[in-house]
């Protein structure tokens, strides 16, 4: 079931639901907008002839950090990691979802290529992976509202919530627009 606006902010405010920093005002009907942080990390494709998951390393793209008031230059398709400016918390019982804002898609912002959605036990930033659709640059600025959470409940707990130690969760506590890290699936690659 996914959950309105009264039982978000109930949620929020028992401390179940962690959203740092909570502004009320964003809450909408079904969902809670999420604000972009300032840092970015682009693609560093002048070194490289191709992408191999299994031993790419940080070294892949660049990190940016976007100084308050400036914005970030997100060219047509182009494809660069943001992230959001809240840490979201969530418990053993709720799952997340991203999704983009309808504003920002009309303009061909997407927010995610493939990963929109969170695990009940997650804590940390949500890793944005932004790619502009359009035949424009388009300026993306920290603390506009980018995308938005849906909250929907399980049947019941998860047994081994992100976090878990048996589950190898590679993003648990995450700051920044952390880099792919599917590498460490192969440790002997």
């Amino acid at each position: 079931m996914i959950l309105a606006d009264a039982s978000i902010r109930a949620l929020i405010d028992s401390g179940a639901l962690v959203f740092d920093p909570y502004d009320p005002d964003l809450v909408q009907p079904a969902s809670v907008d999420v604000r972009l942080g300032q840092q970015f990390r682009v693609m560093r494709n002048t070194r490289l002839t191709h992408i191999d998951p299994i031993t790419v390393d940080d070294a892949l793209m660049e990190s940016l950090e976007v100084p308050d008031g400036e914005p970030f230059v997100l060219h047509p398709g182009e494809f660069a990691l943001g992230h959001t400016a809240e840490t979201l918390g969530l418990p053993d019982n709720i799952v997340g979802v991203v999704n983009g804002k309808s504003s920002l898609g009309r303009l061909g912002v997407q927010v995610h290529a493939t990963a929109g959605f969170v695990d009940p036990g997650f804590h940390g930033v949500i890793v944005l992976e932004l790619s502009n659709v359009s035949t424009l640059p388009i300026l993306l600025r920290p603390g506009m509202k980018v995308a938005q959470m849906v909250f929907q409940h399980l049947d019941r707990s998860a047994e081994r919530p992100y976090g878990h130690p048996g589950l190898g969760s590679k993003y648990q506590g995450q700051q920044g627009a952390v880099a792919s890290r599917y590498a460490a699936n192969y440790p002997d690659a």
